[in-house]
């Protein structure tokens, strides 16, 4: 091993830069975040003494869910073959719905006005949780499976857009220059210059937005959108904790069984 040269600068480790680099501003967000903490759990109003009596009524839940009860298979079949249903029908739907505006709310391919209307549309349907949009459709359309699809698609709609139009935003415009200099229109410059670099990520995320479906499907079902969900709550309001505790089983088996199958799809796409 040779030394260093005498006069020869040591070499140095790079570290990375901090986030903030004045460290008074660094500290001080630092002590104001802890502060904040502080004051929101001393202002939330928690009811310590119905949380304590609350803790053995939980472990007469748990317990009377074991053993779970599969004795009402019927039952569990026809509500998860509607939540089913439901979640294909709405995933479909809403995959499809959600391409048109994702190639509005791309900002570089689109003029600005297109871009606002496709951004305040996926906006919109971001911005409200599935059980609150399930209760406006609820009241709109009734009990049922139709509530639930009209649920699931705007939720769809909202998730699946936005990431598309930002993976539209990021795409090689190499290949949409060479479109346009051969005089290309629009719409032959989607569909062989844009649509087949989004197509791989378009794939991966209608079979996760399909796995999403599958969980909210049995979450909106609770206020009356269909499904398992509505099982689930009838279980839980007549006491039967076991038949309950299997629904939860049934709901987890199919959320493992779905996601080896989108992880399958995926390496034989990829």
């Amino acid at each position: 091993m040779t030394r260093p040269e005498r006069g020869a600068a040591a070499p140095r480790a790079w570290r990375k830069p901090p986030f903030i680099a004045n460290p008074w501003l660094r500290y001080g967000a630092w002590l104001l975040l802890l502060g904040y903490l502080v004051w929101a759990f001393g202002t939330l109003p928690f009811n310590w003494e119905r949380i304590g009596e609350g803790l053995p009524r939980a472990a007469r839940i748990f317990g009377g869910g074991f053993p779970p009860s599969f004795q009402r298979a019927d039952l569990l079949l026809t509500g998860f073959k509607e939540s089913f249903q439901i979640a294909i029908l709405a995933t479909l739907l809403g995959v499809l719905l959600s391409i048109p505006f994702a190639v509005m709310a791309a900002k570089n391919i689109v003029p600005r006005p297109v871009y606002l209307v496709g951004r305040a549309v996926i906006i919109v349907s971001r911005s409200f949780h599935p059980v609150i949009v399930a209760i406006l459709f609820v009241a709109a359309v009734g009990f049922g499976p139709l509530a639930g699809i009209l649920t699931l698609t705007v939720y769809s709609i909202g998730f699946v857009g936005k990431l598309l139009a930002e993976e539209i935003e990021e795409i090689d415009w190499g290949q949409v220059e060479a479109m346009r200099a051969t005089g290309a229109g629009y719409l032959a410059t989607l569909f062989y210059a844009v649509f087949p670099q989004i197509l791989p990520r378009q794939v991966g995320l209608s079979m996760y937005q399909l796995d999403s479906n599958l969980r909210a499907s049995a979450v909106v079902g609770i206020v009356g959108a269909g499904g398992i969900g509505g099982t689930l709550m009838n279980a839980f309001g007549r006491y039967d904790y076991d038949f309950a505790f299997a629904i939860l089983l049934i709901i987890i088996a199919v959320i493992l069984v779905s996601e080896g199958i989108s992880g399958w799809v995926r390496k034989k796409i990829w």
